[in-house]
């Protein structure tokens, strides 16, 4: 069955850290991450049809990764196996100010995806295309591939969205900035984050930042703010969408749960309106579990919980 949405990146093995023992040793909690890979499956979550577009290692890593997918619905026909790069590994730290991440990506399976590697057919056939900055910053060949990707989308008139998750360790700023907006302004959705537009654009108010990606050519552009939620607007109008009440643990992955969330809920046929209340519940939500993929709740939760705020 072909899926509705498909997602390219890298997907990675995660390693986050647990409370420490009273020995003083520090436990870790095995789980899944990528960015990419988390929006796949917070989409399949919500009850969209998912699958993915990537390579990963012929590794334990990988097999673990196609056996969650499998458990989460997710389609991996399009999943290249590699006997030459391993999958990518991360850590993930608790601070006072917040999560680390340490990644240990080099060299992995998905960098050395190239144009070559594209199923056309299958994103032809898709109803969306999903990717985001840091598809675009394992490589040279990767982004390469994500402009192929999204050339062929528009091709075929199959919608296309990305989230600028920029990561300074990857790239430079410059470089950076060059290749997110050139790609958002062949999206028709972009997910930008707050702090992520600040360092690509220097602007700090969200009306010059939405005023910015509208101008790149997107219909619609979810500003995510964090704690102070979400702005989003298309040429006609913008609205705040306030964030919804939790008490957050684990940050991690919460940006990728709104996105696959407000990405299934617009599929499924919701103003953008709706669509964002939702993902905005979901993401926070997923805030109060350790791990990216772990704590992204289901559909069934995310109602109930709207249904009990709007009581």
């Amino acid at each position: 069955m072909a899926a509705d949405l498909l997602c390219i990146g890298e997907p990675m093995l995660e390693f986050n850290e647990q409370a420490p023992l009273p020995d003083g040793r520090v436990l870790y909690q095995q789980g899944f991450g990528g960015d990419t890979s988390n929006v796949a499956v917070a989409a399949a979550r919500q009850g969209a049809k998912s699958g993915y577009v990537s390579a990963i290692g012929q590794d334990p890593a990988g097999e673990a990764l196609l056996a969650m997918w499998a458990a989460e619905g997710v389609d991996t026909t399009h999943v290249l196996r590699s006997d030459k790069h391993p999958t990518g590994v991360y850590f993930v730290t608790h601070e006072a100010d917040g999560h680390r991440f340490n990644y240990h990506r080099r060299g992995s399976a998905a960098s050395a995806l190239t144009p070559a590697d594209i199923p056309e057919a299958a994103i032809a056939g898709a109803r969306l295309l999903f990717a985001s900055g840091i598809s675009q910053a394992i490589s040279d060949t990767a982004t390469d591939a994500v402009f192929h990707a999204f050339a062929v989308a528009r091709a075929a008139g199959v919608a296309t969205a990305y989230d600028t998750n920029y990561r300074p360790a990857l790239w430079s700023p410059r470089r950076a900035a060059a290749i997110i907006h050139a790609a958002i302004g062949e999206a028709d959705i972009a997910m930008p984050g707050m702090d992520d537009a600040r360092a690509l654009t220097g602007l700090t108010d969200p009306d010059a930042v939405l005023d910015f990606y509208l101008a790149l050519g997107p219909g619609l552009v979810l500003l995510k703010m964090g704690s102070e939620g979400v702005y989003f607007g298309t040429p006609e109008g913008r609205k705040k969408i306030p964030p919804y009440p939790a008490m957050p643990v684990d940050a991690t992955g919460a940006g990728d749960t709104f996105c696959g969330a407000v990405i299934a809920r617009l599929l499924a046929g919701d103003a953008p309106e709706d669509a964002a209340h939702y993902a905005a519940a979901a993401a926070a939500i997923s805030t109060t579990g350790y791990g990216a993929i772990a704590p992204i709740p289901r559909a069934p939760e995310v109602w109930a919980a709207l249904a009990m705020r709007n009581r």
